[in-house]
């Protein structure tokens, strides 16, 4: 329980900041966008291939990276009906697709998996199915979406090529590599990477925070709210249920149950809503999914807890 508290905790702390640094103003009234760029092209990437280029690739390939797969696909998935039914524009439904199956694994899950489990590496497998895989493939297609917004659309090749462009996809490929290959930067190279990649967290939730200043109540906004509640139900109510019961489904019990579905009981990440400012598509729904996710993941972590132990 104290890991659970700890986590929310820390990521609290840090957003109250940013959204006091909003009210004074100190960093203009662009400071969401730049922070929110800076994170997406400078810090994230440093944060991601760091964090990869150490990883243990062999190690997180079980039961736990199964569940994680299956179910994150699936909670992604299940939005997807949702914003078409709605007949919202498609920036909006790929960030709510993606604010469903993208759970906060680094700042928030870290440290509960510490706390909780006593060994963060419980959020290994979430971690590397997200980073290699979710992250690229969803601000990918956001490059694309974003480059047609203006009514044009760019050639087969340059919308093929899109990945090679994308810091964060570069990055995630270049820190498998690393891992996979065991040829490790010395640390003269890596040292400065490390110190950018302390940015990537802080950065993303002062600018998260400062975005809260001028935001109105999230359940007030009635032309996204079933769009909101959808991303809420699925997130942090689907989503652990299908880890569940899948992870009981291949025999997973006791700590090893409880570890997948309280990672997938993870609320919404703050890179969501860094990927949405970033690309300019479905902004207002990316931090609203932030909030509310969080808000009601604890009470749902807090019971999943006490429901396996």
């Amino acid at each position: 329980m104290n890991g659970v508290a700890q986590g929310f905790l820390v990521i609290g702390v840090v957003v109250l900041v940013g959204y006091f640094v909003g009210r004074a103003g100190v960093l203009g009234p662009h400071a969401t966008q730049v922070l929110s760029r800076t994170a997406f092209f400078v810090a994230s990437p440093a944060l991601l291939f760091t964090t990869l280029a150490r990883a243990d690739v062999g190690a997180v390939f079980s039961e736990d990276l199964v569940v994680t797969a299956v179910t994150s696909t699936l909670a992604c998935a299940l939005f997807l009906p949702v914003g078409l039914l709605r007949r919202r524009p498609a920036g909006e439904i790929t960030v709510g697709s993606m604010a469903s199956g993208y759970v906060n694994a680094g700042n928030l899950g870290l440290p509960i998996a510490t706390y909780v489990f006593g060994d963060a590496a419980e959020v290994a497998p979430v971690l590397l199915f997200q980073l290699a895989v979710l992250t690229p493939l969803f601000t990918t297609v956001l490059d694309v979406l974003s480059e047609r917004a203006d009514g044009t659309r760019p050639p087969i090749l340059r919308t093929v090529t899109a990945p090679l462009r994308n810091p964060i996809a570069v990055a995630t490929a270049a820190g498998l590599v690393v891992s996979a290959t065991g040829l490790v930067p010395p640390d003269s190279v890596l040292a400065p990477v490390e110190l950018l990649a302390d940015l990537a967290v802080p950065g993303m939730l002062l600018a998260f925070g400062i975005s809260l200043r001028s935001a109105a109540w999230p359940l007030r906004r009635n032309e996204t709210m079933p769009l909101l509640l959808s991303v809420v139900l699925i997130k942090n109510v689907v989503h652990p249920l299908l880890a569940a019961g899948l992870g009981w489904m291949l025999g997973l019990e006791g700590e090893a149950l409880l570890a997948v579905v309280v990672c997938a009981a993870l609320p919404t990440a703050q890179n969501v809503f860094g990927y949405a400012v970033r690309f300019d598509q479905g902004v207002t729904l990316g931090r609203d999914a932030v909030l509310l996710t969080t808000l009601v993941s604890m009470p749902v972590m807090i019971l999943t807890v006490a429901l396996l132990t």
